[in-house]
């Protein structure tokens, strides 16, 4: 088994049922060990948009990280995601953090995220379940790479998971 962080980000439609969804067709290849708390946060990049809930899961799955990122494209698709803007409105948007404590990079997918270490709505709720996991480039926690953050984006608590 792999242990596996991702991100989940949405921002059109019934957000809380989207995470919700999600996370129950990741069910269906991956048990869920941990659930951060849902967390409300301001669109970066392309700002004309509504705000975003965004949470962290800690999996644990059988599938490679090849494999696993195909499934997770393929719920994006299934829940109506659609990239019309670089950073636009999403109706979910998962992202692979870590898998296991491997780097890996190619032209479709690089682990751990590249941006992980920049981004509020991201290390805030990953901060929450996994404070002291260790990023295998930077050699930083999740908590250390939090307090580092410069000019972080506004992240308010929302809610946590039923």
């Amino acid at each position: 088994m792999h242990t596996v962080f991702l991100g989940l980000s949405t921002n059109l439609g019934d957000k809380l049922q989207n995470l919700n969804s999600a996370l129950t067709k990741l069910s269906e290849f991956a048990e869920i060990i941990d659930l951060s708390s849902i967390y409300l946060t301001e669109p970066v990049g392309f700002k004309d948009q509504d705000d975003f809930l965004n949470a962290v899961v800690k999996i644990q799955t059988k599938v490679s990280h090849t494999d696993l990122l195909e499934r997770i494209k393929l719920i994006e698709k299934e829940m109506g995601r659609v990239k019309i803007i670089k950073d636009g409105p999403r109706t979910i948007d998962l992202d692979i953090l870590y898998y296991q404590d491997l780097f890996f990079d190619s032209k479709n997918l690089t682990i751990p995220h590249p941006r992980l270490h920049l981004r509020n709505f991201v290390l805030t709720p990953l901060n929450e379940i996994a404070k002291e996991h260790i990023h295998p480039l930077l050699k930083l926690s999740s908590q250390q790479m939090l307090q580092n953050l410069e000019n972080p984006d506004k992240v308010e608590f929302y809610a946590t998971f039923n």
